[in-house]
């Protein structure tokens, strides 16, 4: 999720008479791993900053930016928390439970799950009822 760091009090009567889009708060979830060259190229879009223009206020050179945006190059933590607070924005990091990946573990809930379904009533429904195609319907008139 990238959220604008809170403004001043001060500065939010002026913040929200702005016009231009870039005004606006935005907040971005994630579900899978989050990408640093989608995440530079976001904040800088959202910012409206040129790339030269970020590197500056980044303390980076321009072509080192676009090695980062193009995923040629990643950014260290630091780096990227900088190049992201010079364009007005902070990345927030939350932990959940990741998936289970491990063979074994999911291996012994699909045997679980098989167990359950094998344990559940079942009853018979005698034959199975279906149409046959291309057969003609006989009506008794």
């Amino acid at each position: 999720m990238i959220t604008r760091p809170d403004p001043d009090p001060q500065s939010i009567e002026a913040w929200g008479s702005r016009s231009d889009t870039s005004s606006i708060w935005h907040q971005i979830w994630y579900h899978q791993y989050v990408d640093a060259a989608v995440l530079l190229q976001e904040a800088r879009r959202r910012s409206g900053l040129s790339r030269r223009r970020l590197a500056q206020r980044g303390g980076t050179s321009a072509s080192t930016l676009s090695a980062y945006e193009s995923g040629a190059s990643v950014p260290s933590v630091a780096t990227l928390e900088r190049l992201l607070r010079a364009a007005g924005f902070e990345a927030d990091v939350n932990l959940r439970p990741a998936p289970p990946n491990d063979e074994r573990e999911l291996t012994e809930k699909i045997e679980a799950l098989f167990t359950f379904v094998d344990a559940l009533p079942r009853r018979r429904r005698g034959p199975l009822q279906y149409p046959v195609f291309g057969a003609t319907r006989v009506t008794g008139r």
